[in-house]
């Protein structure tokens, strides 16, 4: 079959296609099973396309292949949010950006070691895709400062008001206002 052809599975209607993927996540349901009531509903449809035994089985064997990739990416991602979990969010953001950017990569390595050939559109999507991730990771380095600065604001704003009622004078609680920011003098 040639490698840009649709397969038969990919051009059945999306209800259809739904069903199929629901038969074959039944461990009840065999693949010459799912098989066949495909291609009754085909037939009562009136649709003429039939799907083989061997095209089900190599969607089937797809299919188990990305579950067990996201399964395994779900691993992954929640050990690594377990770990950060009592880090600030900024840095499980950064975690994700990392993560994309290293699939992407993949993705690209993968890709030129196949025929090599990128059609535009894919060429178009990934430099998006990067575009949109460093915009967000630049967004995300500008609201982690926001924060910082914020919650420096109002550290200093605190011990300003705790140091007033101790009685300090208000050069020294500016001074120490000033410290806590970071303010040079």
């Amino acid at each position: 079959m040639p490698k840009n052809r649709p397969s038969s599975i990919d051009m059945l209607p999306e209800d259809i296609k739904e069903k199929l993927q629901e038969l074959l996540r039944d461990p009840r349901v065999t693949q010459l099973e799912a098989t066949a009531r495909i291609n009754a509903i085909l037939d009562e449809n009136g649709h003429d396309d039939r799907l083989s035994k061997s095209a089900v089985n190599r969607y089937a064997v797809k299919m188990d292949e990305v579950g067990k990739r996201l399964r395994q990416s779900r691993e992954v991602a929640g050990m690594w949010i377990n770990k950060l979990g009592a880090e600030p969010q900024g840095k499980v953001g950064h975690l994700l950006n990392e993560m994309v950017r290293t699939l992407a990569f993949e993705a690209v390595l993968d890709f030129s070691e196949g025929d090599g050939k990128a059609s535009p559109k894919m060429i178009k999507d990934l430099a998006t895709a990067i575009h949109r991730l460093e915009r967000a990771s630049s967004e995300n380095v500008k609201r982690e400062e926001e924060i910082r600065k914020k919650a420096l604001a109002d550290a200093a704003d605190q011990v300003a008001k705790v140091a007033k009622r101790g009685g300090m004078s208000a050069a020294t609680v500016q001074q120490i206002r000033t410290e806590i920011l970071g303010i040079p003098q």
